[in-house]
Order: structure tokens, then sequence, then C-alpha cells
């Protein structure tokens, strides 16, 4: 699995979403600016991600952006999913039934891509958040981020 810029783009926004008092709406042009993602780009991914569940548009002078439920809720698995991420490792192969090897080769990429489903599935935006609050700490880093 490789994280294209898409699936970079999405986690950055999220997560700044996360780091919000109280989760308040965001504007698109504020997350842009802080996480340095090209606004336009930025509003087709949260689009995806608001028809996905994972956030929420709030209109008005206040309004933007804001997670749609609380980071523990959210995993990095949902968040690539929703913008079209693809969490197969490999293509899907047959390998040839009188070839040993490889089945053997098969079987080892089906329980590495198991593995690895599940690792993105069970770290969730609140992993990710004290992950970078624990770096800003150690930094001594003010609360604005770029991940």
């Amino acid at each position: 699995m490789k994280l294209t810029t898409r699936g970079h783009y999405s986690v950055k926004a999220l997560l700044d979403l996360s780091f919000q008092p109280k989760y308040q709406p965001t504007s698109v042009r504020a997350i842009a600016q802080r996480q340095d993602i090209p606004a336009p780009y930025l509003e087709k991914l949260l689009i995806e991600l608001r028809r996905a569940g994972l956030v929420e548009s709030v209109r008005g002078s206040q309004g933007g952006y804001r997670l749609a439920r609380p980071p523990v809720q959210i995993s990095l698995g949902h968040i690539l999913e929703a913008v079209g991420e693809t969490i197969e490792p490999l293509k899907r192969l047959t390998p040839e039934a009188d070839q040993a090897e490889d089945w053997v080769t098969f079987a080892l990429w089906q329980r590495l891509h198991h593995k690895l489903k599940e690792a993105l599935y069970s770290i969730t935006l609140e992993d990710l958040y004290y992950d970078a609050r624990s770096r800003q700490a150690a930094q001594g880093e003010s609360a604005s981020f770029i991940v």
C-alpha cells in the first residue's frame, strides 16, 4: 500500500480538525493555510469525507467543517477508504494450481494484507492526535502544527 497525496492530505485535514477546541468548525481556507494544502483540492477531499460521514459542514459566518464524530471513532482505514485509497497491497492474483511456492507466497501476502488492514482500522485519529501533541511538547512547539 502506498499513501498518496490524496490520503496524506485527508489525514492532515482531519488531524487539523481534531486540534480545534471543542471540535468547532474551521474554514477550508484556514485548514489549507495551516497544512499547506491547495484550498480547491482540500474542498474536494472534505466533500468526500463528508459523504463518508467523517466530517460535517456548518453554514454561516462561523461555519466551515468539523469532525462528525469523536476522533476515537475515526480510524486511518476509514479516512483512506473515504477518499478512495486502496488498501489492497497487491493485485488479486490466483497462483497456478501446481506451483506450491506460488501458493506459499500467495498465502503469505494474504496474511500480511489482513494484518495491514487490521492495523489501518485500529489506528484512530485520536492516536494520531496524541502522537502529534507529544511531538509538539517534546519540541516545545505551539498549538499550531503541520503533519
